[in-house]
């Protein structure tokens, strides 16, 4: 596996966006989501490869960041900036040799409140979805078509605030309509320094790569959220409190951040393209879908996480999904050592303090790890593809991997994985096919 790294503090003069990951999957095994703990690769780097300098500076004085950032999100744009930086690393070493990552009792929280909301996870998102699909399926016999983002984003907040808050957002109409899109707009002002929308420059980056967004732009929804939590997610709320120490007020802004950021900003990018990679496919991808996940499940037994784990195929096209087009696109650690980082032909030192950048469209397209990386291949993980796993890093860590609080893996990998799986699947037993891209869907066939 190939990660494409750099010094971003030196070489874009810039702050790094926050990387939300996930939240993080129960620590007991009496979750459904529980996974078998799985080695990272070794820390130590081959001894057979030459040293190297990392190359970059801060160069010249506010010009240099500037020019940087113009090719970053304007001239180049990302792919092309860090493909000509020829940085591709390979990663040999454990996340806690290279990361300063204390959650601590934060951490220790969101664990215990993702292994509460098990309980009731895969019934409240084979719940909510069947209500999504059924407003889709009434738009697109009244439209010809249903631009379904709105909807999708509906179904994740009601499913994932009745999950993680153990709060019903129906009791609170208010709070059903408005929320998503509070979330969106809060999202949007803490994203946008990160991101082109493509003005005329310079003109984005005075005004709009420059500054962080004050939080009176969005405090009246945030507020409301905030009350919401407070007066319906008193249980959660209360075992911040006396299992964990934390304040009423700490227990609630981390719980807005594990669901509104984590949580449905992950999913509100994630699914639109696993949606069209399926809609888009033009070698049967779907019957061969819907083949496998009915003769595992039939077309009207209710899915289980445990049901999914022979859908080889279901499985693969949700890891080629986030291969291709993983959610987060940077991340960022800070070394905590002096240490080598190996790539497959050199060795890079490291030094403690440095800050270092991932670009993970880059680093799961290596042509030296992934036959044919630049296509999309539904099979690719099925059978034998299974090994390419260890390599699978959407996650900032490998997908055979267990993330920990001496870690910065993704810490909700798997209830990324296996609730795409179970809406995929869900999908083939409901529909025969269906047609649409990452925006609409334009039209379904019911199963016979």
């Amino acid at each position: 596996m190939a990660m494409a790294t750099m010094m971003m503090s030196r070489m874009m003069g810039m702050s790094p966006p926050p990387v939300p990951p996930p939240p993080p999957p129960p620590s007991s095994s009496s979750s459904p989501l529980a996974t078998q703990a799985l080695s990272a690769p070794s820390s130590r780097p081959p001894t057979n490869l030459p040293t190297r300098t990392i190359p970059g500076s801060y160069g010249w004085p506010l010009l240099g960041p500037i020019s940087d950032r113009l090719d970053y999100f304007w001239f180049q744009g990302p792919d092309t900036f860090f493909r000509i930086l020829l940085l591709i690393f390979h990663v040999f070493m454990e996340s806690h040799d290279t990361t300063s990552f204390d959650l601590g009792q934060l951490k220790n929280f969101a664990m215990d409140i993702l292994k509460r909301g098990s309980k009731v996870w895969v019934t409240e998102l084979l719940g909510n979805l069947d209500k999504f699909l059924d407003t889709i399926e009434s738009e697109i016999s009244t439209n010809g078509s249903s631009s379904y983002i709105p909807h999708l984003q509906s179904m994740l907040f009601n499913f994932l605030a009745k999950s993680i808050l153990g709060a019903d957002p129906t009791i609170d109409p208010d709070i059903a309509n408005s929320a998503p899109f509070t979330l969106n707009l809060w999202l949007g002002l803490q994203l946008l320094p990160t991101i082109s929308v493509r003005v005329i420059q310079p003109l984005e980056e005075i005004f709009l790569h420059s500054y962080t967004y004050p939080h009176a732009l969005v405090s009246g929804g945030y507020q409301k959220l905030y009350h919401f939590i407070e007066r319906h997610g008193q249980e959660v709320v209360q075992r911040g409190e006396i299992d964990f120490g934390l304040s009423a007020a700490d227990a609630i802004h981390n719980l807005i951040f594990v669901l509104g950021f984590n949580a449905f900003g992950g999913f509100s990018i994630f699914l639109p393209t696993l949606f069209a990679a399926i809609a888009s496919d033009k070698t049967g991808l779907q019957a061969r879908l819907r083949e496998e996940v009915r003769k595992m499940n039939g077309s009207s037994t209710r899915l289980s996480f445990d049901s999914l784990k022979e859908m080889e195929l279901v499985n693969s096209v949700v890891y080629e999904t986030l291969r291709l087009n993983p959610p987060v696109a940077l991340q960022y650690a800070r070394a905590r050592k002096d240490f080598q980082l190996a790539s497959h032909d050199s060795v890079f030192d490291i030094k403690e303090g440095e800050l270092l950048c991932g670009y993970q469209p880059l680093a799961m397209r290596d042509g030296k790890v992934f036959d044919e990386p630049e296509s999309f291949k539904p099979d690719r993980f099925v059978g034998k593809g299974k090994e390419l796993l260890s390599n699978l890093f959407w996650s900032n860590g490998p997908q055979t991997g267990s993330p920990s609080e001496s870690n910065k893996q993704c810490a909700g990998k798997d209830y990324v994985t296996l609730s795409a799986s179970l809406i995929v699947a869900h999908m083939f037993q409901r529909y025969d096919s269906f047609s649409g891209d990452s925006s609409k869907i334009t039209a379904v066939e019911t199963t016979k």
